[in-house]
């Protein structure tokens, strides 16, 4: 392929292109992420509860705010602020939300772990397992190997690409210093994002630890890890020069691992990683004590999980589930991230989040997704080279005692209770997307988010609180922020929609729903620009921790934990390589929702527990998604 330079002597691109701006280039120069001003995080605080408490209690939290704004709260702010002040190479919120994730004791399966699965080749003999488990395989460390070079693309997010994403431009910045090379990109309107989480991706695993996990990434490591029946392999696919091995190579390994026909171990070690993190620690100690110290070492410095699973995928709902969480015997969750490829070549990524956020992984899906699709590296016609796999490819073996038995045969009983418990449901609204309701003038986000709304009002007649994520990947090691799509203005909104529509026109709903759209668009910059107030009160909340302070009286306030009681959960992505994506819910009670705006449709993916019914908040979903839309198009709509 042109453009593509650093063939290795077997013939194979080894990179997937080389950025005239090398990968890291504006790194040091990214702004580093705000401490929003106290003042105004209590205002967005007071605004998000608003919706959610009647008179009486509202005023009981505005008071409790306002003390905590004038006295302890104050003094913990300036402290943060001075600590944020001597640790210009990180943001304020870094340590805390790795505390955060790494000291949660929960297991990661559901509760953590998020998944997208790819779109399916366009080329339908592509999607064969073998074929697609190499391809992919080769685009993935073409990847690594690219970002490791240092000739990855910067990830910048353009507002005038006819300006910034050009060759010149591109010309021009590589010769702007580091240290100020963002402010050149900033000239043109386009914004550099942090990419200080990418090198997780590779080699990368969250080990168990008593009270708090640890990440570990091992990059000298030179294998594959392969799941397939329960059963463990590994193999080299970079050679001692640092090359990538021959595609055919790798395919001939992957069909030795296909035509292995060894029986499914009687105690699954991947059942471990779906258990409470302080239950895996104790039981990992007896695995290493227990002689199984070269075997984990394997596991743990693998560039990635592989999981190779031996059934086609039925609908859509089979795929969620599969990537979700799939068959805990053929996974391994504590990876960084674990390609899941299925009999019938449908592909997912199930991640670990604690080391990143959905921005890497994505960028990684989209690169993956283009490279094995554009330019595959073999074809249905292409012959496995003859090598003899059976000395190339370990297959690793465990020593269990009686105590690690039992502590598979309960962690499988935990696991089985708990899937079996959650209910996946998803549509697709077929009526319109983006296209129209751009032209309507309507954020396309906010639509979807008040749909929620309005769905859960019809369902429950409740206004509860919700959660929307937010990249702050445009600061230096930002991660997310949280937007609150519960406001005022959805419910009064909401309200209207589903008690009044007698007595309203279909105007007065228009501009309901244009004020919506406009808070909305409001709260996503804000949080986009640093500026919501989860994150910042979160981070005084764990500072007044490692003091040794008592919670102050603001934080033990009944709204402050429902408002941090998740009910409806929800994340968006849209990206071509992306079929789509979901998460658990984050509480028993709650709906976990992916969705994505396409241009002419919108799709929802539901997680639920038996506490809430997804299939009827989908039915929900759909009706508001109507109303909404034939309001906008200027039609009666009855109740």
């Amino acid at each position: 392929a042109p453009g593509r330079r650093g063939y290795s002597g077997a013939g194979a691109a080894e990179f997937l292109h080389r950025s005239i701006v090398p990968t890291m280039h504006y790194q040091k120069s990214l702004p580093r992420l705000p401490v929003p001003k106290l003042e105004d995080t209590i205002m967005r605080y007071l605004n998000a509860q608003k919706p959610l408490l009647n008179d009486d209690q509202f005023r009981k939290t505005e008071e409790l705010a306002h003390a905590f704004e004038k006295g302890i709260g104050r003094e913990l702010h300036e402290e943060l602020v001075a600590q944020d002040n001597q640790n210009k190479h990180t943001s304020y919120i870094t340590g805390p939300w790795f505390d955060m994730y790494l000291k949660a004791r929960e297991p990661v399966l559901l509760n953590f772990n998020p998944f997208m699965s790819f779109n399916p080749d366009p080329k339908s003999e592509y999607n064969d397992q073998l074929i697609r488990a190499t391809n992919m395989t080769v685009s993935a460390i073409r990847f690594m190997k690219t970002f490791r070079a240092g000739y990855l693309e910067p990830e910048v997010f353009h507002l005038n690409p006819e300006k910034s994403d050009t060759e010149i431009f591109k010309k021009i910045i590589r010769f702007v210093p580091s240290s100020i090379s963002w402010f050149g990109a900033y000239m043109v309107n386009a914004y550099p994002l942090d990419m200080s989480q990418y090198f997780r991706l590779f080699n990368s695993t969250r080990l168990p630890k008593l009270n708090k996990d640890e990440l570990y990434t091992d990059e000298k490591a030179k294998h594959l890890l392969v799941l397939r029946n329960g059963n463990f392999y590994v193999f080299d696919v970079i050679d001692r020069d640092g090359n990538m091995l021959k595609p055919s190579e790798i395919q001939a390994h992957l069909k030795y691992i296909l035509s292995d026909n060894s029986p499914a171990p009687a105690f699954p070690l991947g059942y471990l990683t779906s258990e409470n993190r302080d239950t895996w620690a104790l039981l990992r100690k007896n695995l290493l004590d227990n002689g199984n110290e070269e075997a984990l070492q394997k596991v743990d410095s693998a560039i990635f999980c592989l999981s190779l699973d031996d059934f086609p995928i039925k609908d859509l709902v089979h795929l969620s589930h599969t990537m979700l969480h799939g068959d805990a015997a053929n996974r391994w969750y504590d990876k960084s991230f674990s390609l899941i490829i299925t009999k019938d070549g449908t592909a997912g990524i199930n991640f670990e989040h604690s080391w990143g956020d959905g921005v890497a992984v994505l960028r990684f899906q989209n690169e993956v997704f283009k490279d094995s699709t554009t330019t595959p590296a073999i074809s249905p016609q292409s012959q496995p080279a003859s090598v003899d796999s059976s000395r190339a490819v370990q297959k690793l073996d465990f020593k269990l005692n009686d105590a690690l038995k039992a502590g598979i045969t309960k962690a499988k009983q935990k696991f089985d209770a708990t899937v079996e418990s959650l209910s996946l449901n998803m549509i697709q609204f077929q009526e319109g997307g983006k296209e129209l309701l751009k032209q309507k003038k309507v954020s396309p986000d906010a639509v979807a988010q008040l749909a929620f709304q309005m769905a859960f009002l019809r369902q429950y007649d409740q206004t509860v609180a919700t959660y929307e994520s937010c990249s702050t990947a445009a600061f230096k090691h930002g991660r997310t922020e949280t937007i609150r799509p519960a406001s005022v203005h959805t419910k009064k909104c909401s309200e209207a929609f589903v008690k009044g529509l007698s007595k309203h026109s279909t105007e007065e709903l228009q501009n309901l729903i244009v004020e919506c759209s406009k808070y909305h668009g409001r709260l996503t910059k804000e949080a986009a620009m640093g500026q919501g107030f989860d994150r910042h009160l979160f981070s005084l909340r764990c500072l007044a921790s490692s003091k040794g302070l008592a919670l102050p009286e603001f934080y033990r306030d009944p709204a402050y934990a429902r408002l941090n009681h998740n009910i409806i959960s929800t994340s968006t992505l849209v990206s071509p390589a992306v079929q789509l994506g979901g998460f658990g819910p984050v509480v028993s009670d709650g709906f976990g929702v992916g969705y994505q705006v396409q241009d002419d449709w919108i799709g929802c993916n539901v997680s639920s527990y038996p506490a809430r019914n997804g299939k009827e908040y989908l039915q929900c979903i759909h009706k508001s998604l109507e109303d909404i839309f034939n309001v906008l198009k200027g039609k009666k709509i009855g109740s």
